[in-house]
């Protein structure tokens, strides 16, 4: 289908699409145009990704010398596979279409193990494992040791890359492309992946590519000023900030240390007797400065992403850390003072300030040369040939550490905690703002778009990741029947209160309550249902109790019962079981918990998911100090009053939760939010517009039988026969529907907020 978005000519691979795709590619053509940023909030199911592909390609193609690349970051390994999957099917339709080939490389970037084929470094399985078992095949010194001495084992694969200078041709390449072509080629898909994505067109990945310091200063430092960067699933934005730039240390990570130190030590006044020009070269490399100079950077365009803002960068280490020996003695005095700040039998919580001036007292240790701590540390690591990164993996936390609480002074604290039961004391850097991780992708780039379809309320982001969007809009669903029933029951049928609050969640009447609710549930709604509670520790409380009452008994003559736990594992397991038992036909019950897997990255789509039941209402933990911490700094810093930011966070993970439900428009479930606080307008009015437009106020202040009544009903009308004849014009539009007069009705669907 061929679409004309304000002037751009735009191909969409399918024969239909919905009003509100083309008014969210008006929204993401007006944000390009701008050369600003974008908060877009689509709902689920409604096709939010080809969406987009569709639009930033035609742009591309289009207007080559205002957007040369895209940058699309996504949450989980599926993700990212059926983004790069739709991209192929939109590659596949401008072939058709044009004759001719998209002379665009798209390329899916991902950790090495998922990409390795390397048969004895993929059987470490884990990724630390992984990582450090192809450093120390693929390090350049050892390639250099191994030409005098071949016996040293080395990755074939890796070595046909460096020799043949492999290049990707034009095309969509997937993870699993990238691999078969490493095996048909004899080459390394992961470097060939790391390679391709400073020149392809558009490249998908994990959020931490970009964001994390770290990994981005390797991985994304020369993308072009001139792309568009999307976090899709955006609505966890912030926390994944927060996230990367806080570090914690614990007292086994300190013992771990001083091995590691001394394991260093050894191996520098071994090379000081072997090879002592070695770090003669890296002390002169330091004397000169280990970055370029201020001209040079101020020439070029691609910025890195660093730790470091650029201005500490620009100068050079200071000179009592340049020695190796010196250096060594430095990392002593700053571990034996983390390990003395651990011994405390009394929570403290400090500012940065106050860190390095109790530092700088008691071990006359410097703010300046903490800055560089990091990078020295990398530097000699590189120097004394250690391959493995574990090698000095709790030295890098606390290097980490010294360098983020000497460079950063606002929206840090260092939050100590004693030991406590089987936890060992610990020392966080613990970061309160997200903006200070975003901000230089926000500055860079010019054009960032948030997008999610749980991201309500919208007015809160800009406030915590402090930048000023462009366009800000909630989009809502044109449905031809109505497939999605949000319920409020907030009340069993012996009239007592659901609610998850902390003075009320252990009553047994109101554990009572809520297991009648999802037996009654679990009778009437065919195939799959998903439970979700507010945390693990409620979910076995609650399940404790049903096993008391026979509730679990009565729950498994309907349907098969399966459990999320903390283990990965299990989790996968079960719902690998879950799936099997909803397509035979005998229908389950998942208990998952708001948070964790289950809610942020599985599609529950038709079968599997009829009901979506939220068992109270999912806030933080409040007592912990380093979410009291950062709640302290929202309000004095953006004005943000607690209770709003915890109500904010708490609803937009129960809209998750809920979206799992609906996957498209020919799907239906039932959403169920089991607590009376989601019948107040402060609860409700924060969830997504398109849920809150299917709420009607009656069904706010159900009880357990009422809401049992409007389920029966609404599911025999979902049952009813329903065809894409019954969409057209409603909420599926072909290209003769699309005229500017037939667009007008569907302005309702799009709502802007200022």
């Amino acid at each position: 289908m061929k679409l004309d978005i304000d002037g751009l000519r735009v191909l969409f691979p399918y024969d239909y699409v919905y009003p509100e795709q083309v008014l969210y590619m008006q929204e993401v053509k007006k944000a390009l145009d701008a050369k600003g940023h974008g908060l877009l909030e689509m709902p689920s199911g409604t096709g939010k990704t080809v969406s987009l592909l569709s639009l930033v390609l035609a742009y591309m193609l289009q207007y080559p010398d205002k957007l040369d690349k895209l940058v699309y970051c996504s949450r989980t390994i599926p993700e990212i596979e059926k983004c790069v999957e739709e991209m192929r099917v939109l590659y596949d339709y401008y072939e058709k279409e044009t004759g001719q080939k998209v002379p665009k490389i798209t390329v899916a970037m991902s950790a090495r193990k998922n990409l390795c084929i390397n048969e004895e470094v993929v059987a470490q399985r884990f990724g630390t494992a992984v990582d450090s078992a192809c450093q120390k095949l693929t390090a350049s010194f050892v390639r250099a040791k191994r030409t005098l001495d071949p016996s040293i084992s080395s990755c074939a694969f890796y070595e046909n890359l460096e020799q043949n200078n492999f290049q990707v041709p034009d095309g969509v390449w997937n993870l699993e492309d990238l691999r078969k072509m490493g095996r048909e080629r004899g080459v390394c898909p992961y470097f060939v992946a790391r390679q391709t994505i400073n020149k392809a067109h558009i490249v998908v990945y994990s959020y931490h590519y970009i964001l994390d310091p770290k990994i981005a200063e390797l991985v994304s430092k020369d993308f072009s000023r001139r792309s568009c960067v999307v976090f899709d699933e955006a609505h966890n934005i912030d926390n994944v900030c927060i996230e990367s730039m806080s570090v914690a240390i614990s007292q086994k990570n300190t013992d771990r240390a001083i091995q590691e130190l001394s394991k260093l030590e050894t191996t520098v006044n071994r090379l000081k007797e072997s090879n002592a020009e070695k770090l003669q070269y890296e002390y002169d490399k330091l004397v000169e400065g280990l970055r370029r100079t201020e001209r040079e950077r101020a020439n070029d365009e691609r910025l890195a992403n660093p730790v470091l803002p650029d201005q500490i960068l620009q100068e050079a280490v200071p000179g009592n850390i340049r020695q190796a020996n010196h250096f060594i003695l430095f990392l002593k005095r700053l571990v034996e003072y983390v390990k003395h700040r651990l011994r405390t039998h009394q929570v403290l919580i400090e500012s940065p300030a106050a860190f390095l001036k109790d530092i700088h007292e008691r071990m006359c240790i410097e703010r300046r040369p903490l800055r560089f701590c990091a990078e020295r540390l990398s530097n000699l690591s590189k120097t004394l040939e250690l391959a493995d990164g574990s090698d000095v993996w709790a030295l890098s936390q606390i290097s980490t550490l010294a360098t983020l609480v000497s460079t950063y002074s606002k929206g840090f604290s260092i939050i100590v905690e004693p030991a406590e039961g089987s936890q060992s004391a610990t020392i966080t850097l613990s970061c309160h703002d997200a903006s200070i991780a975003i901000r230089p992708v926000i500055s860079r780039f010019q054009s960032v778009i948030i997008t999610s379809g749980t991201l309500s309320p919208l007015e809160m982001y800009p406030k915590v990741l402090d930048f000023d969007p462009s366009v800000m809009a909630s989009f809502t669903m044109t449905l031809a029947r109505p497939c999605l029933s949000p319920l409020v029951v907030a009340r069993g049928n012996d009239q007592v209160a659901m609610t998850s609050r902390f003075e009320q969640r252990a009553d047994v009447a109101v554990i009572r309550n809520y297991g009648n609710l999802v037996l009654e549930m679990a009778s009437l709604v065919p195939d799959g249902m998903v439970v979700f509670f507010t945390s693990y520790l409620y979910m076995e409380n609650v399940i404790g109790v049903w096993y008391e009452q026979h509730i679990i008994d009565e729950l498994m003559k309907y349907k098969l019962l399966f459990i999320e736990t903390n283990d990965a594992l299990e989790t996968s397991v079960a719902l690998e079981k879950y799936v099997e038992a909803c397509d035979s036909g005998r229908g389950a019950c998942l208990f998952s918990v708001a948070r964790g897997k289950v809610s942020e990255g599985i599609d529950f789509s038709h079968h599997l998911g009829r009901c979506v039941i939220m068992l109270g209402i999912p806030y933080m933990y409040t007592e912990s100090r380093i979410l009291r911490a950062r709640l302290e700094y929202l309000r004095d810093q953006f004005g943000i009053k607690e209770n709003d930011f915890l109500t904010f966070d708490a609803m937009r993970h129960t809209a998750q939760c809920m979206g799992r439900a609906l996957r498209s428009k020919t799907d239906y479930g039932l959403m169920i939010f089991a607590d009376k606080r989601f019948s107040r307008q402060d609860k409700r009015g924060k969830l997504p517009r398109w849920m809150q437009e299917y709420l009607e106020t009656a069904s706010t202040n159900l009880s357990i039988d009422e809401a049992a009544q409007v389920a029966r009903r609404w599911l025999t009308l979902m049952a009813q026969p329903f065809t894409k004849e019954d969409q057209l014009g409603v909420s599926l539009l072909n290209s003769q529907m699309l005229d500017s007069q037939s667009m007008k009705k569907f302005e309702r669907v799009v709502e802007y907020i200022d």
